[in-house]
């Protein structure tokens, strides 16, 4: 189970792309992974071939989990591919209390009654009704061995078919927003899982005469409020974590935009609209790139003591619509030129929002950076992402009076702000890095 960030403890695997036998490379997404705050498409990082799967759909473990063995190409898939519950500690084994002479018989299944998560899982695949299936598990509970029982058992046909329900989280979003059935979708993912270009390219396609009644609208799928509550709570933990063990210092400063807006405006002209650049695009670029001068601005503060990066993965504070927020990376974001830098912003906030965000963009933003200048801010006090030593806050452009020479004119100004661990850095440094963005945003067509 992956780290998804410092205040991660566990995770619920939500779904399997993969099967033991598949082939596999580095960059492949295999699972679904639920968190406090999002959820996460599981990639891998190594090439081979899946040996077996350790861990059950719906089995919630902590992190650093095994979740799967990968073998060399062409390795046999196990026999037996989960253990659904770890063995318990060794402590725990000598506190256990002496088994019951016999267990008691399974109570029959009731409806309302206790039911596993990953009977629960399976039997949503399978397309299995739980209410008919007797449970063998504690207080009767449903297990996923009852659900496998029942489905060899004869039944009738089933009208869903379990192979179309692998798809990732932003591809059954978007055909839910659309009105399209998954199970009728050809699935170019891996193991045959829809994608968001698979649903895309199923709407794109011509559709056949409809009728003249207008179709019910889509439901919407927002989480429910205890996932809410859950993501308020773990934000509030990450935050009160970092206040408490983070010596924070905070520096300010105004920048002149006159410059970069006005050569935005000549870039812009010839460009279609959703290829334009915003000037967002060039406060990250900005800010990746002045960690070349300040180098105590971008890495981790581990092992009790500072770590530098080399590369520069730009974190991007991203307002999810249903409440939350997440912080995914840019991976190298001071070599991208602005055009791919723009692409990449505009994909991670649809796919931040879409709920299909890769593990390692959660896992290794280096530094990072909130814009708040859209919501009318404009001043951002941030609070920095441990285990990282730095966030940058940008507020609003705003028309202020500011001097050129001897001359007093109107001027697009913004404010930049620096929240920094004074364990990694001190206010002169810090003073350095916020001089050195905005030094950058005067030479925009250098960026």
């Amino acid at each position: 189970m992956p780290a998804l960030g410092a205040d991660m403890e566990a995770g619920t695997l939500l779904r399997w792309l993969v099967k033991p036998g598949d082939a596999v490379k580095r960059g492949d997404i295999v699972a679904e992974v639920e968190t406090d705050k999002a959820d996460v498409e599981v990639e891998i990082f190594d090439t081979g071939t899946v040996v077996a799967l350790l861990v059950g759909e719906g089995e919630k473990v902590p992190v650093g989990t095994p979740l799967a063995t990968l073998g060399p190409a062409g390795a046999p898939a196990a026999a037996d591919t989960v253990s659904p519950v770890p063995p318990p500690p060794v402590a725990a084994i000598h506190r256990a209390p002496p088994p019951a002479a016999a267990p008691p018989a399974p109570a029959p299944f009731r409806r309302g009654g206790r039911v596993t998560p990953t009977a629960r899982l399976l039997a949503e695949r399978l397309g299995l009704d739980i209410a008919g299936i007797t449970g063998s598990g504690i207080d009767g509970a449903v297990t996923k061995a009852d659900i496998e029982r029942a489905a060899q058992a004869p039944r009738g046909p089933v009208t869903a078919e379990p192979a179309r329900l692998r798809s990732s989280p932003a591809a059954r979003r978007r055909a839910q927003d659309l009105g399209l059935a998954l199970a009728s979708l050809p699935g170019t993912g891996p193991g045959g899982a829809v994608t968001l270009a698979d649903v895309e390219r199923a709407a794109a396609a011509p559709q056949p005469p409809r009728k003249t009644e207008a179709p019910p609208p889509p439901v919407p799928r927002a989480p429910g409020p205890d996932r809410i509550l859950a993501r308020r709570r773990a934000i509030a933990a990450a935050m009160s974590r970092s206040n408490r063990e983070i010596p924070h210092y905070y520096l300010g400063t105004r920048v002149d935009m006159t410059n970069a807006l006005a050569w935005l405006e000549r870039t812009n002209q010839d460009r279609p609209p959703q290829s334009r650049l915003l000037y967002a695009a060039l406060l990250l670029k900005a800010t990746a790139l002045a960690v070349r001068e300040v180098p105590e601005m971008n890495g981790y503060w581990a092992d009790d003591a500072f770590q530098p990066s080399e590369a520069v993965h730009l974190g991007m504070a991203i307002s999810l619509r249903e409440g939350g927020l997440v912080a995914p990376a840019i991976h190298d974001a001071n070599r991208l030129p602005l055009e791919d830098l723009m692409a990449a912003l505009r994909d991670l906030v649809t796919r931040a929002r879409a709920g299909s965000l890769r593990s390692s963009e959660l896992a290794d933003p280096t530094i990072t950076v909130t814009n708040l200048g859209e919501q009318g801010v404009e001043t951002v006090f941030p609070v920095i992402f441990a285990p990282q030593v730095a966030i940058v806050g940008f507020g609003k452009i705003t028309r202020e009076p500011w001097a050129v020479g001897d001359l007093v004119g109107l001027r697009p100004i913004i404010r930049a702000s620096l929240a920094a661990d004074h364990r990694a850095s001190d206010g002169h440094r810090g003073g350095l890095y916020l001089n050195a963005i905005g030094r950058l945003l005067q030479e925009p067509e250098k960026l």
